[in-house]
């Protein structure tokens, strides 16, 4: 493995520029404060933490969305994270909405991701509904691991004004976020996009985080073949082949939509 680890100071230096980040795009778009997803995982507590160190907690307005597959130490530690950054916030159970729409199309039922994915957009309807109503933006707390990979669902998580800490690795979110005083019970908690029952990060893409990172970094961010990186991480050549197809055909979900060229 390598060591994408900041050191102190480089950890100062991502603090203020991404404080700094976040201020400038609040003040470019002539907002009052910002609207954040607050799930309990790792990303919206560090970005919940650093909107509050740029903008003041009365500038930050959290929600919690909880579904039937949200799990009640999550939800609970969201609502946690809203009461220490002293931030107002709503629970808003997403569930009956989903069940509106599963109604007008009940072929959907039972397909896990479909169903998953509509809890995701149900969620980012619900953040520019409030973000709109009180002139603010909304955050997103999507990382730079996943995103490389897709792992987010488009216009769903992904739909937002700004990624303040998407370009940072996974392992680096836990490294700042222990330097900003998140607590380690959840700097340390096990990553899940709670879109089904019993759902992990890891488990769902097949690989751990650190390797993941690792192989972004070296390969897919880095000048590494397959083979060296392979070779540098000790790990097998269809791994680092996979998170390069998942890269390539994620490219879609971190692109604006295409329109064809203009004629000449």
């Amino acid at each position: 493995m390598i060591d994408l680890r900041f050191s102190d100071g480089e950890l100062e230096r991502q603090r203020d520029h991404i404080t700094e980040f976040i201020r400038e795009q609040v003040d470019a778009a002539g907002a009052d404060g910002v609207v954040l997803g607050l799930s309990g995982g790792i990303d919206s507590t560090l970005t919940g933490y650093l909107a509050v160190e740029a903008l003041g907690s009365e500038n930050v307005h959290g929600l919690v969305l909880p579904a039937t597959v949200s799990s009640e130490g999550n939800m609970s530690d969201a609502e946690l994270v809203a009461r220490d950054l002293e931030i107002s916030y709503d629970v808003i159970e997403i569930e009956p909405i989903v069940d509106s729409l599963l109604s007008v199309y009940p072929e959907a039922e039972g397909d896990r991701e479909a169903v998953g994915n509509a809890r995701a957009r149900v969620r980012g309807v619900l953040n520019y509904l409030v973000a709109n109503h009180e002139s603010r933006l909304v955050l997103g707390t999507g990382n730079r691991s996943e995103a490389a990979v897709g792992y987010f669902t488009k216009y769903g998580d992904g739909a937002v004004d700004c990624h303040p800490i998407g370009n940072l690795y996974k392992g680096q979110v836990r490294q700042l976020a222990r330097h900003v005083g998140v607590p380690e019970e959840l700097a340390a908690k096990t990553a899940t996009a709670e879109l089904w029952a019993d759902q992990t990060d890891e488990d769902e893409l097949g690989i751990s985080y650190e390797t993941l990172d690792d192989i972004l970094a070296t390969h897919i961010d880095g000048p590494l073949s397959v083979a060296a990186t392979a070779r540098l991480l000790e790990v097998d050549e269809e791994t680092v082949e996979r998170v390069r197809g998942m890269y390539e055909r994620s490219g879609h979900k971190r692109d604006v939509p295409p329109a064809p060229d203009p004629l000449e």
